[in-house]
């Protein structure tokens, strides 16, 4: 056996052990499994992981930080050429980083400010213009559940007007909020806040149907407060990281 061979076993039984998770979750909550996808976050993990995610069935990968993400969607199309990725930008991102990003991005999870939405916006219609990237990028609108102005997220508060303007924006389509409980807080608690979110800004936003929240310590929580999809790292891949980490 070889070591990808090795490595791709772990995966296939770690892949198989979320979704049990998510599936056991869902059935407890009442809902269809089918209702939340699932994201592998691949941060600090080698491209050679994303590859054998893709040999078993996984098509979309979550990324923190753009410059590892751009260095790894290129190394990713270089192990599996013509293989169709979706990346997912979940970390925080830096205006200044915004015109590399929307070469590459399939979704930008983390928008919590009118200076990052007016810039991407713009962004994307200069990248679409000279052929970078197809057309309008989706994105998610990143909800501070506790307001601390230290951590990403826009408060509670403030979502609703922030979603008006992603909406606004020629170059952004509004799929959704995204939000991590914050530590030490109960989940349950966390993530029903975030549903009411959700909700308000679906009901003036019928195609914001995405709801991400839930991670590997706190999936189940989530799905019970309506979560559709899960970001899931340590869970699946374990504690392997780049050399460089």
């Amino acid at each position: 056996m070889t070591a990808d061979d090795g490595r791709r076993d772990e995966l296939v039984a770690a892949l198989a052990a979320v979704r049990e998770r998510v599936a056991a979750a869902c059935a407890a909550a009442g809902r269809s499994p089918s209702e939340v996808s699932l994201l592998p976050v691949t941060k600090t993990r080698p491209a050679s992981d994303v590859a054998l995610l893709l040999d078993v069935g996984c098509d979309s990968f979550g990324e923190n930080r753009p410059q590892e993400a751009a260095a790894k969607v290129e190394q990713v199309a270089a192990l599996r050429p013509g293989v169709t990725v979706h990346w997912h930008l979940v970390g925080r991102l830096q205006r200044n980083k915004a015109r590399s990003v929307v070469t590459w991005a399939s979704r930008v999870e983390s928008v919590d400010s009118e200076r990052l939405v007016d810039t991407l916006g713009a962004e994307v219609v200069r990248a679409v213009d000279l052929g970078l990237r197809p057309g309008t990028l989706p994105v998610l609108l990143q909800i501070s559940l506790d307001g601390d102005p230290r951590r990403a997220g826009v408060p509670v508060a403030g979502a609703q007007a922030l979603a008006d303007r992603i909406v606004r924006s020629p170059g952004l389509e509004l799929h959704g909020v995204m939000a991590v409980a914050p530590l030490g807080e109960d989940a349950d608690r966390a993530f029903g806040v975030l549903a009411g979110v959700a909700d308000r800004i679906r009901a003036d936003h019928p195609g914001a149907v995405v709801l991400s929240a839930g991670m590997s310590g706190d999936l189940e929580a989530a799905i019970r407060n309506g979560s559709t999809c899960v970001r899931v790292g340590t869970a699946l891949l374990g504690d392997r990281r780049l050399a460089s980490q």
